[in-house]
């Protein structure tokens, strides 16, 4: 029997967890690398899952304005692909969206079969209006600049996909 998947609120000490799971995607470019600085930086936006004790998944929820959010860094420990951690992990922060009263979630993904099963459609525009396309500009945030499509970030040239699920 399988044991169950926890999937709690990131600490400090999974850093160096997470950082393990980024670096076995971020070669071929399936994630971005991120500094760890950042990742600490960042602890407060991200769940982990664990199994046996051991963190297997992880995953952030960045907000990005009052209705809109960006799923991030979701990745599951390639020896347990396919065994359900990446949709707990998805499932656990899309309710977190809807607990800080976000409305859109959207991501950067090659996984567009997995993320269509929860809801998410891929996208060609920027879904804001031009008010809030002001105000996102004057974040300092690189996944922000993606979203928005600005020159200074590196064009989509992995062929990756943007997606969006309306909560």
């Amino acid at each position: 029997m399988t044991s169950k998947i926890v999937v709690r609120p990131a600490r400090t000490a999974d850093v160096r967890a997470i950082r393990s799971l980024i670096d076995a995607y971020s070669p071929d470019g399936r994630l971005l690398s991120k500094a760890t600085v950042t990742l600490f930086e960042d602890i407060q936006e991200f769940l982990v899952a664990e199994r046996d004790g051991l963190v297997v998944g992880c995953g952030a929820l960045h907000v990005m304005w009052e209705d809109l959010a960006e799923v991030r860094t979701l990745a599951v420990d390639p020896d347990r692909a396919g065994q359900g951690v990446g949709s707990v992990l998805l499932e656990a922060l899309l309710d977190r969206a809807r607990e800080v009263g976000v409305k859109r979630v959207f991501c950067l993904t090659f996984a567009v079969e997995f993320f269509s099963r929860f809801g998410f459609v891929e996208i060609d525009d920027t879904p804001i209006d031009v008010d809030v396309y002001a105000q996102l500009l004057q974040s300092y945030d690189e996944g922000v600049a993606e979203f928005l499509g600005l020159e200074r970030v590196k064009p989509n040239t992995l062929g990756n996909h943007r997606m969006l699920a309306t909560l």
